[in-house]
């Protein structure tokens, strides 16, 4: 019985979510993603533990999914996916250091940054504040010129505040939140890829 009742209310999480989700923010991420595009710009994408498997997905998905027949593809790189370069950057230089390393040599004002996280990069742990190196990284695009997208939770912490366009799942309670913030997370890539791709196909 307890079983079926978590089903009920994880299901009943789900639409709540997606009759309140803000449809702005998603048009303005879909439009940011477009403008690159449009300008050959590379997108990058960012996040920890679940997080960081949503931006290998959602890199993949941008550079092969929304790509259309007899259209330029998009440039789509996940900055999680380079083990042995994370592994020596936290060991050398701090794991707040892993992505904005990796973005210095390359990021360009025409260039988009994405950042997933469930808490945006508010709360902390034992070993200190949380998701740090996206923050990091989100200030660099920012002195860079570069665009930037978040995809958050828990009230969207740091992300909400910085990002150009962030969509905030509007849920914020456990043990449904997290759960639910990183399964919408999925859902709403996949949702601006096939706008993209669409968008892409009429230009």
């Amino acid at each position: 019985m307890a079983s079926g009742t978590f089903i009920d209310d994880y299901f009943q999480a789900m639409e709540e979510v997606t009759r309140t989700l803000s449809r702005d923010d998603i048009v303005r991420a879909i439009d940011l993603l477009y403008e690159a595009w449009e300008k050959d710009g590379t997108i990058y994408t960012m996040g920890n533990g679940g997080s960081a498997s949503t931006a290998t997905h959602f890199a993949s998905d941008l550079a092969k999914y929304a790509s259309v027949p007899g259209k330029k593809r998009l440039r789509a790189v996940s900055l999680v996916d380079n083990i042995p370069l994370v592994s020596a950057l936290t060991n050398d230089q701090g794991f707040e250091s892993i992505f904005v390393e990796q973005l210095r040599p390359a990021l360009k004002a025409e260039d988009v940054l994405i950042g997933i996280s469930v808490h945006g990069g508010s709360g902390a742990s034992d070993v200190g504040p949380w998701s740090q190196n996206l923050v990091q990284a989100i200030a660099l695009a920012k002195e860079r010129g570069a665009s930037t997208i978040g995809m958050s939770g828990f009230g969207g912490g740091a992300l909400r505040e910085t990002a150009d366009a962030c969509m905030v799942v509007p849920c914020d309670t456990e043990p449904l939140g997290t759960l639910l913030v990183e399964s919408y997370h999925v859902t709403l890539h996949h949702l601006i890829c096939g706008a993209l791709k669409q968008r892409i196909a009429e230009s």
